[in-house]
């Protein structure tokens, strides 16, 4: 499909399968590795991503939802697919149809599952979540020991897998290890009654890279694998795999004191000229990045000049000389400068997560190997 808006983001697949292999060589050889791609791979293509991920011998997926299943099974995905998120009992149809591994925090939903499981003659896999501080789903620690005898009961019902997440490991090392206690108790007290889960796992990118002692058999990385990081200072070298792109459309000249966007929080302080982006915050590009974002255009540095309109965005590039059709980057690399997400999330006062995970549907994905 020819895309006609010059905005695009550029998804590097190679460098999605080094930072795999990073990941890959900080666990043991027998500790199986799911990765997250809910949110569309956290915005950086569900399915080019799920099948790159696959060729590099990825042991799990992890989604949010039946329906980004269901998107993998039926793009061909064979591997073992984890709903991280809860799921309704009026729901639980697609998960036999497409074969997909439901997490379960409760005796209610694990019933209707056992039920449904038999009187289609099947034995379902589920897999339980566990809370151990973070006050979400999840069975409370001190009531996982009952929860999973119980279902261990059931006759159609097998329990694959264990799980917690954690509250805040890029802040608080103590807690963290806190609920790596509570969980090892837990797998403890299950082993000496008797119950053996296949596969236990609370690593996320952070635990994963600083704390060998939440590995378990199986680690769930989410932002690293996108070679983004979640705190600053972590031991290890990633390669970012999506960047950011348009051309500038629109070329004019103000005199010093115009106005410029909503509002005209920008004025110009001289005779200038300003170039005209096609993006916005009907993008996804954070209307709080106004007069703050950088922006690379022919290998020098600008700002982001006046609010972010919905679909536009303006720079003020001086006496510069530029043209419509000359690249910009918001994220990425051009000459020797670069612009992160890690960046942009902190001029935007929120998280890695939120600025990739929230670039819309119109921006293009644009797959290299």
């Amino acid at each position: 499909m020819r895309y006609y808006r010059p905005t695009f983001a550029e998804i590097n697949l190679n460098n999605l399968a080094y930072n795999f292999r990073r990941i890959k060589a900080l666990v043991a050889p027998n500790t199986k590795i799911l990765v997250t791609v809910k949110a569309d791979a956290y915005g950086h293509g569900l399915i080019p991503v799920s099948k790159k991920l696959i060729s590099c011998g990825v042991d799990y997926l992890g989604v949010a939802s039946i329906d980004e299943g269901i998107l993998l099974r039926d793009a061909g995905i064979k591997v073992p697919i984890l709903i991280l998120g809860m799921i309704l009992k009026c729901d639980i149809a697609p998960l036999f149809i497409y074969n997909l591994t439901p997490t379960v925090c409760d005796l209610e939903l694990a019933r209707a599952l056992e039920k449904k499981a038999a009187s289609l003659k099947k034995i379902k896999a589920i897999q339980i979540k566990v809370d151990t501080g973070m006050g979400r789903i999840g069975v409370m620690h001190y009531d996982a020991h009952g929860l999973v005898k119980d279902i261990s009961k059931f006759k159609h019902l097998t329990i694959g897998g264990l799980f917690t997440h954690f509250a805040f490991a890029d802040i608080n090392r103590k807690f963290t290890l806190y609920q790596i206690g509570l969980f090892n108790k837990l797998v403890q007290r299950l082993e000496s009654s008797g119950l053996h889960i296949p596969l236990l796992h609370t690593a996320n990118s952070i635990g994963l890279i600083d704390l060998k002692s939440s590995h378990f058999n199986m680690v769930r990385p989410g932002l690293v694998i996108y070679g983004l990081y979640p705190r600053e200072n972590l031991k290890i070298k990633l390669r970012p795999v999506l960047s950011l792109k348009t051309r500038i459309v629109f070329v004019k000249d103000l005199p010093k004191g115009h106005g410029v966007s909503y509002g005209h929080e920008y004025t110009t302080t001289r005779n200038t000229r300003i170039a005209i982006l096609p993006i916005g915050y009907g993008d996804g590009y954070p209307r709080n990045l106004s007069n703050k974002a950088p922006v690379l255009i022919k290998g020098r540095k600008f700002t982001i000049s006046g609010r972010i309109c919905m679909d536009q965005s303006m720079v003020d590039v001086g006496k510069f000389k530029v043209k419509p059709g000359d690249e910009a980057v918001l994220i990425g690399s051009q000459g020797r400068k670069s612009i992160t997400v890690e960046e942009l999330a902190n001029l935007s006062g929120t998280i890695p997560y939120e600025i990739v995970c929230g670039l819309g549907s119109r921006i293009p994905r644009i797959f290299h190997e």
